[in-house]
């Protein structure tokens, strides 16, 4: 039996990247859309086998300025309710803890660059990620929903993955990036990131070229592991 995945896109350069491998491999035949179509307003977010939602520069809290928003909030809530399979990255991180009841706002500095998570859960999906580099680029985060079991940690952010049963996971971190060239779109348009967490352009593209193989490697372990484990 075909099962069906959506991808929902918030900013056009940051896509699904190296989790379309182990989802694809799952049996899940993917499709996309961006919060700007026509369309998006009255697509069904239950409908979908799978629902990911990737990053975006945004933040939960800026509903004035993107009104879809809160329209995908409440569509994403009605989702969560029922337990139907959910994986946010980032921005869709943050989506799932608003739409669980859970507060969003900004962290106390800028978290950019890779390094390896804390406080790993070892038991769960995550396990694959320990010692493991990962990519982090955020300045937001959010208390741990009501419910939800924490995963991971890292210095700076105490919060930087959950889930709640086994069909809703959220990542604050960026373990599918390290193949795509849509990489070198994030070091040049957000300069001013880098700077603030005392990094440049040709750290992060060395760092990318040195630890992207083997952190979107454990991303895809992570995701296998996830997506065969969800409950019916």
């Amino acid at each position: 039996m075909t099962r069906t995945g959506l991808i929902i896109r918030h900013v056009p350069h940051e896509g699904l990247a190296g989790f379309r491998e182990p989802i694809e491999a799952a049996g899940y035949v993917l499709d996309r859309v961006d919060v700007g179509d026509p369309g998006f307003g009255g697509i069904d977010l239950s409908e979908p086998d799978l629902l990911i939602m990737m990053g975006g520069p945004m933040g939960v809290y800026e509903q004035a300025e993107h009104p879809w928003i809160a329209c995908q909030l409440r569509r994403l809530a009605r989702r969560l309710e029922a337990g139907r399979p959910t994986l946010g990255v980032c921005f869709g991180a943050q989506m799932i803890a608003a739409a669980l009841g859970a507060r969003v706002y900004p962290g106390p500095a800028k978290e950019v660059g890779f390094r390896a998570l804390t406080a790993i859960d070892g038991a769960s999906p995550l396990g694959h990620l320990a010692e493991v580099p990962v990519l982090h680029w955020h300045g937001d985060t959010f208390d741990l929903p009501d419910g939800a079991q924490l995963l991971a940690s890292s210095p700076a952010y105490p919060h930087q993955a959950f889930r709640r049963g086994p069909n809703i996971l959220a990542l604050q971190f960026h373990a599918e990036m390290g193949f795509d060239p849509r990489f070198d779109h994030w070091v040049d348009q957000w300069p001013e990131a880098l700077a603030e967490v005392g990094s440049s352009a040709e750290t992060m593209r060395a760092d990318h070229a040195r630890l992207g193989p083997d952190a979107v490697a454990a991303g895809r372990r992570m995701i296998g592991q996830w997506l065969g484990e969800l409950a019916e």
